[in-house]
């Protein structure tokens, strides 16, 4: 991941007091997932910002880790970890780029919401997102797709950038995110309806029993 771990770190106090623009699509994201997950399960929340996913999804698994390449991010999450006093949720910060602190196959399920669009090769995320579930484990994406538009969103992008407005954002078409989940390796991959803006490509997908 290119991201700038100083960017998220300025905006962690005021990200962490933003309501949810669509908490209506949030919770139907949620419910599909919880419906995946099981009282045994360790899932991993990709991307977890300052937790308000994984903190949702902890009375629903036996271990929920969330990974941030921000550390004020991560710092507020284990605040408010510490405050619901919720015990089976773990913190890390650093970046997806393969050096994680998971063994392959050791999760039974991984979520990336918000996430891909931010990551330098979204496809070889995916892959490794494949190699670290267990035979069986399912996948969650929410991802932003801005390449179907026809907003001339990358120079708008690079000039928020250029002024710091903005991180990395790769601008994906929403069928790229299917195309990579299936190159991964990925099985009955759904796009289910949740009620979100067409920008956003909320994906279910299932790693092959074996």
């Amino acid at each position: 991941m290119t991201a700038d771990p100083q960017f998220w770190n300025n905006l962690a106090e005021d990200y962490s007091r933003q309501p949810v623009e669509n908490p209506e699509a949030f919770d139907r994201k949620i419910e599909i997932t919880k419906s995946r997950m099981q009282a045994n399960h360790t899932v991993l929340d990709i991307g977890c910002g300052t937790g308000s996913l994984a903190l949702r999804l902890a009375p629903f698994a036996a271990r929920v880790h969330g990974l941030d390449i921000s550390s004020e991010m991560v710092r507020i999450g284990r605040a408010k970890a510490a405050a619901d006093q919720v015990e089976n949720v773990t913190f890390h910060v650093g970046p997806f780029d393969g050096a994680v602190p998971f063994e392959p196959e050791s999760l039974d399920g991984i979520c990336a919401y918000s996430i891909l669009h931010l990551m330098e090769d979204p496809r070889a995320s995916m892959e490794q997102i494949f190699a670290l579930l267990k035979p069986g484990g399912f996948f969650i994406s929410s991802t932003v797709c801005l390449g179907d538009s026809w907003m001339p969103y990358r120079p708008l992008i690079a000039a928020m950038r250029w002024a710091g407005k903005a991180p990395m954002v790769q601008i994906l078409p929403r069928d790229s995110v299917v195309e990579d989940a299936r190159a991964a390796g990925f099985v009955d991959i759904d796009l289910p309806d949740v009620g979100a803006k067409n920008t956003i490509a909320f994906m279910v997908a299932t790693k092959p029993q074996g």
